[in-house]
């Protein structure tokens, strides 16, 4: 077999091979052979059929099964022994073969980029410094009270105020008569929240228990209902009960019932250990990011097309997956799909070459993740997927999905190794910054 390997680019290679005749001579005899054994033939025993009968009925047919089988087996011998990683299908040209002679063809493909490591340790980058605050804590416990709040029926007061939680039954009428989706019963409305219509819930303030009362909502010209926006619509509306949220009191009692700690001090502490966790989580996974973007500045090198093609095409298929389960909102529209793609290309661009960068590290490092190490990581999936833990085990049994999560564990683990490496240094961070991590807190 003669082989020629050009390289055309930094990630793209063309492969030539000539094969001589008696090698595929040898293929066509083995081609015929496993075809005797499988077919019937009127007149003839199966695995005594006459190659010239076969070929006079199957010849086409093993002409291409040949060639694909000598493409494929004789690509797969270069890839191996030259050490080519192909990241993209490669495109073939091949002669036309025939039984008694030789057979040429070339593959064009892309290739991994030959990256040379520059100054991967001790990668210098700023860490802002913020604390979690007394209030942060204060806020945080509130959001547990909300949590466990009761809504309780108002003693004393018939008037719906601004704030009440009220069980109406309404029914509308456009021009006279109903409309579609205008007509509802035991609907639960928190008076003020802006969860609806900010008319109707208006409309609702003032309103007497018991007493049907008609009372008129004007919806927006861009309202999505068309049948009616820019329209007047007369609601006749009967409040059945009124609420009130009760929140719990905050004392030991609660920390106890709710918080699973022995006193209100300790759940409070727990509360801010929990959101210095995250913080310091947000903070390293932030660092990870400037890392990232660091070595990808100081090292050139060029992404093949194919895989960011592929990556891009991974983040449409997420985000149109994410826009099928998300109503629209007023006024704002999701962007066409070509401005979509065209957004993620880049995104896609920088994660190929992260992935390629992050990949050779690991092997200037040798970081590498075991067999038990991924089938533990399997495990722990199956387990907190509970039900679904079956059809997890069944994924991760097919060696494409083992080899991805295998390649997700390596990337993680350089990550934090190089985290570990880098040298960071703290900031005073700008007022905003603050807000910004209470508010991801």
């Amino acid at each position: 077999m003669k082989v020629d390997v050009d390289e055309l680019s930094s990630i793209q290679r063309r492969v030539s091979i000539e094969l001589p005749a008696d090698r595929v001579a040898n293929e066509f005899s083995r081609a015929y052979k496993n075809l005797g054994q499988r077919v019937h033939v009127r007149g003839f025993r199966t695995g005594k059929i006459p190659r010239k009968v076969l070929q006079g009925i199957y010849g086409e047919d093993v002409k291409g099964e040949v060639r694909s089988h000598l493409v494929e087996e004789c690509l797969a011998e270069v890839v191996k022994d030259r050490g080519l990683q192909i990241v993209s299908r490669p495109e073939v040209d091949a002669n036309e073969i025939r039984e008694d002679d030789g057979f040429s063809f070339s593959a064009v493909f892309e290739v991994k980029p030959a990256i040379e490591l520059k100054d991967y340790r001790g990668v210098e980058v700023e860490k802002v410094k913020i604390a979690i605050s007394e209030e942060q804590v204060d806020e945080a416990l509130k959001r547990l009270q909300e949590g466990h709040a009761s809504l309780e029926l108002v003693d004393g007061r018939e008037i719906v105020q601004k704030g009440d939680f009220v069980t109406v039954d309404f029914e509308g009428t456009l021009a006279g008569k109903p409309f579609a989706g205008g007509k509802g019963a035991n609907y639960v409305l928190e008076v003020g929240a802006g969860h609806t219509l900010p008319q109707f819930e208006e409309a609702v303030v003032g309103l007497q228990l018991g007493q049907q009362q008609s009372v008129p909502v004007t919806y927006p010209d861009d309202y999505p209902n068309k049948e009616i926006a820019g329209k007047s619509v007369e609601f006749a509306l009967t409040v059945r009960e009124i609420k009130q949220k009760v929140l719990p009191v905050l004392d030991d009692d609660f920390a106890k019932d709710h918080g699973e700690h022995g006193s209100l001090a300790e759940l409070r502490a727990a509360i801010r250990k929990r959101l210095e966790d995250e913080l310091n989580h947000y903070q390293d996974e932030d660092l990870k990011e400037k890392i990232i973007g660091r070595l990808i500045q100081n090292h050139s090198f060029v992404a093949p097309p194919s895989m960011i093609d592929r990556q891009t095409r991974y983040l449409m298929e997420r985000y149109q997956s994410q826009m099928a389960g998300r109503p629209g909102e007023e006024g704002e529209p999701a962007p066409p799909m070509e401005e979509a793609r065209k957004n993620l290309e880049g995104r896609a661009a920088r994660q190929v070459q992260a992935t390629l960068l992050v990949e050779k590290i690991a092997q200037a490092e040798s970081i590498e993740v075991s067999d038990k190490e991924l089938q533990e990581r399997v495990d722990s999936l199956a387990r907190s997927a509970g039900d679904r833990g079956k059809g997890v085990r069944e994924f991760y049994a097919r060696p494409d999905a083992r080899d991805d999560l295998r390649a997700q564990m390596a990337f993680d683990r350089t990550l934090s190794f190089l985290l570990q490496q880098a040298k960071i240094k703290e900031v005073d961070p700008p007022p905003s910054t603050v807000d910004a991590v209470t508010e991801k807190s």
